[in-house]
C-alpha cells in the first residue's frame, strides 16, 4: 500500500508531539503493520486517507487509537536475562544492605509497555522468598500505552508469551493456565505490581524516590532534547543512592550529567552526586 510522504510526516509529528518518541526512517515500514486493523475497523480505504480524517479531527478517537497504534510495545519476560542477573547480584544486593534498618525497596519500571519487566522483577524477589521475608518490596510500572497497562494489570499471556523467555519452572509456580492458551499471572504475584498509564516526560509516580529505576529501550526512540527531559525527569525520580538500568543499546554519556557509569556494575548507572561522595571517600 503506497503512503505519500506527507502523510507519513504527519504521522512522525503527531507522535513525537504527543510522546516524545520519533517515528525515525528506519522504523517508518511499521506505519501500514501498525495501522491496518484501524483502517478495517473504520473502512479507511488508505493510509493517505486515515490522515486526511486524523488532520480534519473528523473521527472521534482516532487521533488516540493511531498513537496507541504507532507505539512500540516489544517486550518479553526476562528480556535480556543476564541484566536481571546484575541487577540483582549488584545495585540489589547494596541496597539490600543499606536499607536493612527499613527493609523496604522500590523499584518504578519506566516505559514497561504490558508488563512482562515488572513482572519478571517480582518473580527473581519471589524466588528468594525467605531473604525477603518482612521485606516491603514495591514495583510500579508505568507506560504511555493505556492499551498496554490494561494488559499488564489482567497478567494475562498468550502460550507464547509465557514461554518466551520465561524458564518452564517459573511459568509453573507464578502462572495459573486458564485454558484456549492463555496463562495468567498469580493473583500474589499480581498484588505485588502497580501499574500506571503514565508518560515518562511527565512527573514520577509515587513515591517520587525510587531506590532502582529500569527505563529500557525507550529512550533511543527520543530526540536528544526529549531524551534530555527523560533523564532529568528520571535523576529526580531515583534516589541519592540508587541505580538507574538502560537498555544495551542506551547510554548516559553524552546525554546528560545527571548520570554516570556504575565503576563497581557495568552496564548500570548511578546519581552524578553518588558517584561523587563515593570518589570523596575514596
Amino acid at each position: 500500500m503506497e503512503v505519500s510522504e506527507t502523510s507519513r510526516r504527519i504521522l512522525a509529528s503527531l507522535l513525537e508531539a504527543k510522546t516524545g518518541q520519533q517515528l525515525a526512517m528506519n522504523r517508518r515500514w511499521r506505519i501500514e503493520t501498525a495501522l491496518a486493523s484501524i483502517m478495517r475497523e473504520r473502512g479507511y480505504d488508505s493510509i493517505d486517507q486515515l490522515v486526511s480524517r486524523l488532520v480534519a479531527r473528523a473521527d472521534v478517537g482516532l487521533q488516540d487509537a493511531v498513537i496507541e497504534a504507532l507505539l512500540n510495545n516489544e517486550t518479553y519476560f526476562f528480556r535480556d536475562k543476564l541484566p536481571f542477573d546484575l541487577l540483582m547480584a549488584g545495585p540489589v544486593k547494596r541496597l539490600e544492605k543499606e536499607r536493612a534498618s527499613r527493609k523496604k525497596l522500590s523499584i518504578w519500571c519506566a516505559g514497561c509497555s504490558s508488563g512482562q519487566e515488572a513482572y519478571s522483577l517480582a518473580m527473581s524477589f519471589a524466588d528468594e522468598k525467605l531473604r525477603w521475608a518482612g521485606w516491603q518490596i514495591e514495583i510500579v510500572g508505568t507506560d504511555l500505552s493505556k492499551s498496554a497497562i490494561a494488559r499488564a494489570k489482567a497478567g494475562t499471556y498468550s502460550q507464547f508469551e509465557v514461554q518466551r523467555g520465561l524458564p518452564v519452572m517459573q511459568m509453573i509456580r507464578y502462572f495459573d493456565e486458564l485454558g484456549g492458551g492463555d496463562w495468567r499471572v498469580s493473583e500474589a504475584l499480581r498484588k505485588q505490581v502497580r501499574f500506571e498509564a503514565r508518560n515518562i516526560i511527565d512527573m514520577p509516580p509515587a513515591p517520587g524516590r525510587f531506590d532502582i529505576v529500569l527505563c529500557r529501550n525507550l529512550l533511543l526512540y527520543f530526540s536528544q532534547d526529549m531524551r534530555r527531559l527523560a533523564f532529568n525527569r528520571l535523576a529526580e525520580a531515583i534516589a541519592p543512592d540508587g541505580a538507574l538500568m538502560l537498555g544495551a543499546g542506551e547510554t548516559v554519556m553524552g546525554q546528560t550529567d545527571r548520570f554516570v557509569s556504575d565503576a563497581e556494575c557495568r552496564g548500570l548507572y548511578i546519581p552524578t552526586a553518588q558517584a561523587q561522595a563515593k570518589s570523596r571517600v575514596a
